[in-house]
């Protein structure tokens, strides 16, 4: 088949937030207490503070943007307790006990939403499905077959399968029965609407920049106001606090992409994931009178990599390859961190901190585990323990096979921070219109950015986090840090942390 070299006449946007009304809660203009304060209005910002209200406890959810437009409006709203193949390997290194423990979480997560969204009669396309992992390469085949045992063993609904209802032949797969598939923001926006009143707030546009420890907590905004709780919970996808966790050195941020075409043929139903790499993801979702398909994949380390708009032509390929495309209607990507041991880490941010709570590294799965981590917040929190925290305890640091992970992980964070710094740039500052450049301009770097109506933005790419060189992201037009997963704007405002301030402008060094 002759591949199509797609142009694109707009800027990413992904399916969910073009499809739902932007939400307008207020900044915060003056200090405010509460039980519980929230850092980051996503999945498990909003649905922790939804449960803890319904606790009578009061929430303040603090949102550096708009609620529900980070990872959660960017992901392709899978819910599903099959996270690739995952559980032979928890079993191998976790044990049983804690294999069983992640796996119930996820489970239970399923069926909480779908009880959760009829109770509240929320209309989000929710819709039960079956999910696939499966292969085309014999080395994976092994590995589906004790996956398939594994998940079995652990009480979930697994089935080996040969042949998939896909225009196109494997080598294996495995089914899990029972999952489903939702719009989130549409789920997310029906809970939002109950948490503000009585002494619960949600605050929109309003950055949590410093942080106090103590009984209470202090959260101080970027305006100056405070936040003043009993308990906090940092929820903004990499922890805006670290509170000597050291969790900048113990995840690594990747970032996906992903596509929404429509077809001539029907969708044969299901939620599909490769085994092997560069990955492909699809499922579908109900759109005007039919259905869009969305495509994803092409995962890889944030700032790292070939120029990104690569991975969009990528899947673009693999839809025509698999589909009759008659439109490609929305693209979008997005960022998701990825702890040692590919747990996520939810609980008391440290053994020494019992009232700040942590959140983070779901890699692709947070629909699920985003809303286990918020049932298990809200039960510490509320009752002070929850059968699911051992596995996702975030002091963990088990030998194998993290200690190996720390040292990879952080040599490559090493190797991109010596090497943004040696790298040489051109002396060259002519722009055409939408393309980007790295200056050196008395010995410091700047990147340049000419927009489409000529206007040349300058800003220092020294990261604002660690001190890491950014790298310029063509597909969604940002700064982006190698190291630990900082994103900036061409204009130097932050899209996503773990930075917490801007980048400097470059215009008082250099007037291109």
């Amino acid at each position: 088949m002759e591949q199509k070299n797609e142009t694109w006449s707009q800027p990413p946007q992904p399916y969910w937030i073009a499809s739902t009304e932007s939400t307008s809660y207020p900044a915060l203009d003056q200090d405010v207490k509460a039980d519980v304060a929230i850092i980051g209005g996503g999945l498990v910002g909003i649905t922790a503070a939804y449960l803890l209200k319904r606790e009578n406890l009061r929430v303040v959810v603090v949102e550096a943007d708009r609620i529900i437009q980070g990872a959660t409006g960017h992901t392709t709203a899978k819910i599903t307790a099959q996270h690739a193949l995952i559980y032979h390997k928890l079993i191998q290194h976790l044990g049983m006990e804690k294999a069983r423990q992640y796996a119930e979480a996820n489970e239970y997560a399923i069926n909480f939403l779908e009880e959760l969204i009829r109770e509240k009669e929320i209309d989000c396309d929710f819709s039960r499905q079956e999910a696939y992992v499966y292969t085309q390469s014999d080395q994976y085949i092994q590995q589906i077959e004790d996956e398939v045992k594994a998940a079995s063993n652990l009480g979930l609904k697994a089935v080996y399968l040969e042949e998939l209802p896909l225009p196109f032949a494997i080598k294996a797969a495995e089914r899990f029965d029972g999952q489903a598939q939702f719009h989130p923001r549409k789920y997310l926006l029906a809970l939002a609407k109950d948490i503000p009143g009585d002494g619960s707030h949600i605050f929109e546009q309003t950055r949590a920049v410093d942080f106090h420890e103590g009984r209470p907590f202090t959260v101080i905004t970027e305006k100056g106001h405070k936040v003043v709780a009993d308990s906090v919970i940092l929820a903004s996808h990499f922890p805006a606090y670290g509170g000597n966790g050291y969790y900048f050195a113990r995840m690594y941020p990747e970032r996906s992409y992903a596509l929404a075409i429509i077809a001539q043929e029907k969708y044969p139903g299901g939620m599909y994931i490769t085994a092997e790499d560069p990955g492909r993801s699809l499922r579908s979702t109900p759109y005007q009178d039919g259905e869009l398909i969305i495509v994803g994949g092409e995962h890889h380390k944030t700032g790292q990599g070939p120029a990104t708009d690569t991975h969009y032509r990528n899947l673009s390929q693999f839809a025509r390859q698999t589909f009759t495309v008659t439109d490609m209607l929305y693209r979008w990507s997005t960022q998701d961190y990825t702890t040692l041991d590919e747990i996520p880490y939810v609980g008391r941010i440290t053994a020494k901190t019992p009232n700040v709570y942590v959140a983070t590294g779901f890699r692709k799965w947070g629909m699920t585990n985003g809303t286990a981590a918020a049932i298990l917040l809200k039960d510490l929190i509320v009752k002070g323990e929850s059968p699911w925290a051992p596995v996702y305890d975030p002091s963990r640091f088990e030998a194998d096979p993290m200690i190996k992970k720390f040292i990879t992980t952080n040599v490559n964070v090493a190797g991109q921070m010596i090497g943004g710094k040696l790298k040489s740039v051109p002396k060259d500052v002519e722009l055409a219109p939408g393309e980007a450049k790295v200056v050196d301009h008395d010995g410091n770097k700047v990147g340049l950015y000419r927009d489409n109506k000529g206007k040349v933005h300058a800003v220092d790419i020294t990261c604002t986090h660690m001190g890491c060189e950014l790298t310029w992201n063509a597909a969604e037009l940002s700064w982006d840090c190698p190291c630990h997963g900082s994103r900036f704007t061409y204009e130097g405002n932050i899209i996503e942390g773990p930075a917490l301030k801007t980048l400097r402008s470059g215009g008082d060094r250099l007037n291109p």
